[in-house]
């Protein structure tokens, strides 16, 4: 049994544990990284690269097929070979997860610990069955794995995730999407683009992230009429039938459907992964899921020397919002007892579908009513857009009545995702819409919209 002492000790070597590794040296402590599994973190290896690899080869598809509205015509059939579209995908993956696991290659092999890692009690770990880790202080950054609910397990390998996706040779005909959320959508709208059907079927209306109902209703148009989107649809049954399966659910009509899939895509939530940990043999407080119970200002678990990171604290599971998580928690371990907290940015939310949706600053859903108002533009009738043909979209913006400053924002349109970097920086700095108002806008640009709502937003607080 081999013995090892260190300051800090961190399970995980994903985005949050590396952030955390390289935070702990820096503050001058040892460290340890441990980790059970493959190198190289969801995001590369299964979550955002592999997924945008797959929509962009849809949006190639797609933007092929709709040449014709500008006079640019395609002779002739295109063809979409599922076998090359799946073969960039992974070799492009795969690119991406190497530079991560150089980098972990890079680290001293003192640093470094091969095995799955449980507690004995609050301060020593028992990784595998070879080594015991003493440690001043325990950094948890294990992550999260997608939900699997038990009618789909029954399915065997016809019920997958999104990281199975990416193990695909070859595109199926016909995939069910279990789960109206991000992934969901980004993986059903993708796969619909490149000749795959489709059903992507929600449970309570979601439309991604989206809480303000004009916004989410014109969304579930948008994607109506992309793909079959049933997002208040109730699973009855799925059974499989050889390399098939049968689902039969009640749509949100009241009707009752049955449909026929090679698989069923199920992206109904993730959930940390904590269940290995033994955190039962410790003395942390754990709430109903099992989880430590934590300060979300400084990651720390009540007053002990344990701090909680990324996914694994089933708050965010961002990749931007772990490497921040994990740079804090390595910190405050390597200077326990002397704790700082986190310093949060902006919030943003993005999911790559087109149109494109984004969220920044607070929630309409959480914004206390008569406190704001709404600026709003359609993107249906904005120059830019329309030039582009990409003139699908709705957006608001929410300012605070009394500060005239700049709270948050929901929309679905045309580069969401640049324009959501704007919004979080303007949000971040605390301007007001007026002090955004007096910024350079370019014309014709796609940004003009914003321009559009925020004098909307500044004619209403008048």
């Amino acid at each position: 049994m081999n013995t090892i002492n260190t300051d800090v000790a961190i399970i995980g070597a994903g985005s949050a544990g590396l952030s955390a590794y390289r935070a702990a040296k820096a503050a001058g402590a040892s460290a340890i990284l441990i980790e059970g599994g493959a190198h190289g973190t969801t995001c590369a290896r299964v979550g955002c690269m592999p997924s945008k690899l797959l929509i962009a080869a849809a949006d190639a598809a797609y933007h092929a097929t709709h040449a014709g509205a500008f006079g640019v015509h395609i002779d002739g059939a295109v063809r979409i070979d599922g076998r090359e579209v799946m073969a960039r995908v992974k070799r492009e993956r795969d690119r991406f997860v190497g530079f991560v696991v150089a980098g972990v290659d890079a680290m001293p092999d003192a640093d470094k610990l091969s095995g799955y890692a449980r507690f004995i009690d609050d301060s020593v770990l028992m990784v595998g069955e070879h080594t015991k880790v003493h440690a001043k202080s325990v950094v948890i950054a294990t992550g999260s794995s997608a939900v699997m609910p038990a009618m789909y397990r029954a399915l065997g390998d016809r019920a997958i995730i999104n990281d199975d996706v990416f193990a695909w040779d070859d595109l199926p005909k016909r995939v069910a999407v279990i789960g109206a959320g991000v992934i969901g959508l980004e993986l059903g709208q993708a796969l619909a683009r490149l000749g795959v059907r489709v059903s992507v079927l929600g449970a309570r209306g979601r439309v991604g992230p989206l809480s303000d109902p004009d916004i989410r209703d014109y969304a579930q148009r948008v994607f109506s009429e992309a793909f079959h989107f049933e997002p208040r649809a109730q699973v009855q049954a799925a059974t499989r039938e050889g390399d098939e399966v049968r689902l039969r659910y009640v749509s949100g009509a009241g009707d009752v459907i049955e449909d026929t899939f090679d698989y069923v895509l199920v992206a109904a939530g993730r959930k940390p992964n904590i269940g290995g940990l033994g955190l039962k043999d410790t003395s942390l407080q754990l709430d109903d899921d099992g989880l430590p119970v934590y300060d979300p200002l400084t990651l720390q678990a009540g007053a002990h020397p344990v701090f909680v990171a990324g996914d694994a604290n089933g708050v965010l599971p961002l990749l931007h919002e772990a490497a921040d998580e994990g740079r804090a928690a390595g910190t405050n371990a390597a200077r326990y007892p002397h704790v700082a907290p986190v310093e949060r940015r902006a919030p943003i939310a993005i999911a790559f579908t087109d149109p494109g949706i984004a969220m920044v600053g607070a929630r309409h859903a959480d914004l206390m009513p008569e406190s704001f108002v709404t600026g709003e533009v359609s993107f249906e009738d904005q120059g830019r857009s329309r030039v582009m043909l990409r003139n699908r979209g709705l957006m608001h913006v929410y300012a605070d009545r009394a500060s005239r400053r700049f709270v948050g924002a929901e929309w679905i349109g045309p580069d969401a995702e640049h324009i959501a970097h704007l919004l979080a920086w303007a949000l971040q700095m605390k301007l007001t819409v007026d002090d955004m108002l007096r910024m350079p806008f370019y014309h014709p640009v796609v940004e003009e919209g914003l321009r559009t709502a925020l004098r909307d937003a500044a004619v209403k607080l008048a």
